[in-house]
C-alpha cells in the first residue's frame, strides 16, 4: 500500500486491452498527484461496417493531454499500424519526444512523403540490445520475432522494479529475416528480477507451438512450383520476411516476380533501403506483364483482408489495366482473416473461383503463420522472466482471460485482468486497480479527427439505415401556409405499401401537422418545425416501418 507522497509505477492502457488493435499503453511513475509518463505505442484499429466513411480509429488520448507537463516519451516497439499508425495523427497534440527503430521510423518517413499534409514526426533511433532513458525510465530494446523488420519488447526499469513490455513477439527458430526471439537477454532479466510481465495475448487460445516461417517459405516453395498457371500471393504488406521467402521461393522456381499494391511497395522501399531485400532479382514493372509466360510469373499483391480498393480485389473483379488472372491461375492467400473481414474475403474468394481460379489458404497447406505466441511460447516466455505479477495485454476478453488461467497455472502469484482505463498500480506493494481515466476512441474522417458525436458518424449510421428527408415549410405575414410545403426524401422507398408515393403521404403528414396547430401559436417557429418533423417522421414510420432522419426549416 503506497502511503502519501510515496512514489508508485503504474501501467495504464488506452487501447489494445479488451479489444485487437489500437495499442496505447501509459506507464507512469512517482506520487499519484505527479506522476511522470510515458507513452508505449501508439496504434489504430480499422473501421467496420457500422463506421460509414470513417478512414481510421485512434485510442481517445484526452487523459495523457491533461497531463503534458510530465509526459517525457513515446517509444515506438515496432511498425505495425495497430502499434504506431495513429502518431502521425496524434503527435501533434502530445508533441512529446519520439523513439523507434531504423525501420519503424523510415516507413513513417516514406508515409509522410505519400500523403499530403502528414505530421514530420521527429525521432530518435534505437537498434538491437540498446538502451536509453525516458524521464525516470531506463528502457531496453530486447529483439523478438514478430512478423515485420526490426520488433522489440521493452524492458522498462524503474526504482520500484523492472517490467518486461513484451509488445508482439513470438519464438521462431528459422525467422525469414530475424531476429530471434532473444532467450538468453529475456533468462538474463529474469534472473535480476522482474516484477511485471505485460504480455501479448493475441494467441493464447491456441496450443502448442508456432510453426516457423521457414516452414511457412517451404509451404509456399512447394505451391508455386506446382501451379501450372500464374500466382497470386497476398500477404499482409508489412510481412517482409514472408514477401523476401515468396520472392526467394519464385527465383528457385524460374519465376519472375511482380509487386502490387501501394502500401506494399512502400514497405519494400524501405526494406531495400535498409538492406532486407539484399540478394534478390529486381521485381518486374506492371507493363511487362504481358510479356512473361504465366508460367514463369509471381505476383505479390495487397488485399488479404478483403479490402475493396486493394490489388486483389481489382484482380478479382478484372479492373486492372495491365494485370488479369485467368482460368487455371492460382491465388495463395498467405494470412490470418481478421474478425469482421470474413464477409469481403469471401467474395473475392468466390468471384476468383468463379473465374477458374484455384484458391489456397492457410487450411490447404503451411501458407501463412501467426506472428504472436502460442501457449506452449507463453509458458517459456513464463519461465525465462519469472514474473512476480502477469498482465495480460493485446488482446479480446476471451484471450485476456486465457492467459490470466495460464498465467496462474504456470506459477505466477498476482494476475491482473484490466481492461482500458483501469489504472494498476504495480509497486510498492500488491498489483492493485486503483481508479480508471476517460478513454475511449477517436475517428479520423478525412482531414479531421474527433468524436463520433462531433464527426456526425451516429447521424451517418443512422442516414445509411433509414434515409434523410428535408422538409421547407414556408409561412405568409398571416402564418399560414405559402404553398405546399417542399419535401426531399433521400433513401427512402419510392411507394407505400398500396402504391401511393411515400413524399406524398409524408407531404400530407407535414401539412396535417402545421393545420392542427392554433393560429395564434404558429408565431413559434420552433414549434412549428418540432411538429412537422415528429409528424413526417411517424408517418413514414406508419408506412414503412422505419424512423428516417428528418430536418425541417420554416421561413417567413
Amino acid at each position: 500500500m503506497a502511503t502519501a507522497g510515496q512514489s508508485e509505477l503504474v501501467f495504464c492502457p488506452l487501447g489494445g486491452v479488451g479489444e485487437i488493435g489500437m495499442n496505447f499503453a501509459l506507464y507512469g511513475f512517482g506520487p499519484a498527484d505527479a506522476r511522470e509518463w510515458m507513452i508505449v505505442d501508439v496504434g489504430v484499429t480499422f473501421p467496420d461496417p457500422t463506421l460509414p466513411g470513417v478512414d481510421l480509429v485512434l485510442p481517445d488520448i484526452g487523459f495523457i493531454e491533461q497531463n503534458l507537463d510530465r509526459l517525457r516519451g513515446i517509444v515506438i516497439t515496432h511498425a505495425h499500424e495497430d502499434h504506431y499508425g495513429a502518431l502521425a495523427d496524434l503527435w501533434p497534440r502530445l508533441k512529446a519526444p519520439v523513439w523507434a527503430s531504423p525501420f519503424a521510423a523510415g516507413l513513417m518517413e516514406a508515409k509522410r512523403q505519400s500523403e499530403q499534409g502528414m505530421a514530420q514526426v521527429p525521432v530518435t533511433l534505437f537498434r538491437a540490445g540498446e538502451k536509453f532513458t525516458v524521464g525516470p525510465f531506463q528502457v531496453e530494446a530486447v529483439p523478438v520475432a514478430h512478423s515485420i523488420p526490426e520488433p522489440f519488447s521493452l524492458a522498462i526499469t524503474t526504482p520500484l522494479g523492472t517490467v518486461v513490455h513484451t509488445a508482439d513477439w513470438k519464438i521462431d527458430a528459422e525467422p525469414a529475416l530475424g531476429p530471434k526471439t532473444d532467450e538468453a537477454r529475456f533468462r538474463a532479466l529474469g534472473d535480476a528480477g522482474v516484477l511485471a510481465l505485460v504480455c501479448d495475448s493475441t494467441n493464447a487460445l491456441r496450443d502448442g507451438d508456432s510453426p516457423t516461417e521457414h516452414a511457412v517459405g517451404e509451404g509456399l516453395r512447394g505451391v508455386i512450383e506446382a501451379a501450372p498457371g500464374r500466382v497470386a500471393i497476398t500477404t499482409f504488406s508489412s510481412n517482409i520476411g514472408r514477401v523476401r521467402s515468396i520472392a526467394e521461393a519464385a527465383r528457385d522456381a524460374g519465376r519472375q516476380v511482380l509487386v502490387i499494391g501501394r502500401s506494399l511497395k512502400r514497405m519494400i522501399s524501405v526494406a531495400e533501403e535498409l538492406g532486407y531485400m539484399d540478394g534478390l532479382p529486381p521485381f518486374i514493372a506492371e507493363e511487362d506483364f504481358g510479356f512473361i509466360p504465366r508460367e514463369n510469373l509471381v505476383v505479390i499483391c495487397t488485399g488479404s483482408q478483403g479490402e475493396a480498393r486493394a490489388a486483389l480485389a481489382k484482380l478479382a473483379r478484372d479492373e486492372m489495366k495491365t494485370v488479369t488472372l485467368s482460368p487455371g491461375d492460382t491465388v495463395v492467400f498467405s494470412s490470418r482473416t481478421i474478425p469482421g473481414n470474413e464477409k469481403a474475403i469471401l467474395e473475392i474468394k468466390n468471384r476468383l473461383i468463379d473465374r477458374g481460379v484455384k484458391v489456397i489458404e492457410d487450411g490447404d497447406a503451411l501458407v501463412h503463420v501467426s506472428g504472436h505466441p502460442r501457449r506452449s511460447e507463453l509458458k517459456k516466455m513464463y519461465e525465462w522472466t519469472r514474473p512476480s505479477i502477469g498482465v495480460p495485454v493485446h488482446g479480446e476478453a476471451a484471450h485476456l482471460v486465457a492467459q490470466g488461467s495460464l498465467m496462474a497455472a504456470s506459477g505466477i502469484a498476482q494476475v491482473c485482468q484490466i481492461r482500458n482505463g483501469d489504472m494498476l498500480r504495480l509497486a510498492p506493494g500488491a498489483a492493485e486497480i486503483v481508479g480508471t481515466v476517460p478513454h475511449g476512441r477517436l475517428f479520423k474522417d478525412g482531414k479531421l479527427i474527433g468524436t463520433d458525436e462531433a464527426m456526425g458518424i451516429r447521424d451517418r449510421r443512422k442516414l445509411s439505415f433509414a434515409g434523410h428527408v428535408v422538409v421547407n415549410v414556408v409561412l405568409d405575414d398571416r402564418h399560414e401556409l405559402s404553398g405546399d410545403p417542399d419535401i426531399v426524401a433521400i433513401g427512402l422507398p419510392e411507394n407505400n405499401a398500396f402504391g401511393e408515393p411515400l413524399e406524398d403521404v409524408m407531404l400530407d403528414a407535414a401539412v396535417g401537422a402545421f393545420e392542427s396547430i392554433p393560429r395564434q401559436r404558429r408565431k413559434d417557429l420552433d414549434l412549428v418545425q418540432e411538429a412537422v418533423r415528429r409528424a413526417v417522421r411517424s408517418a413514414a414510420n406508419e408506412a414503412w416501418g422505419k424512423k428516417p432522419l428528418v430536418t425541417v426549416f420554416v421561413t417567413r
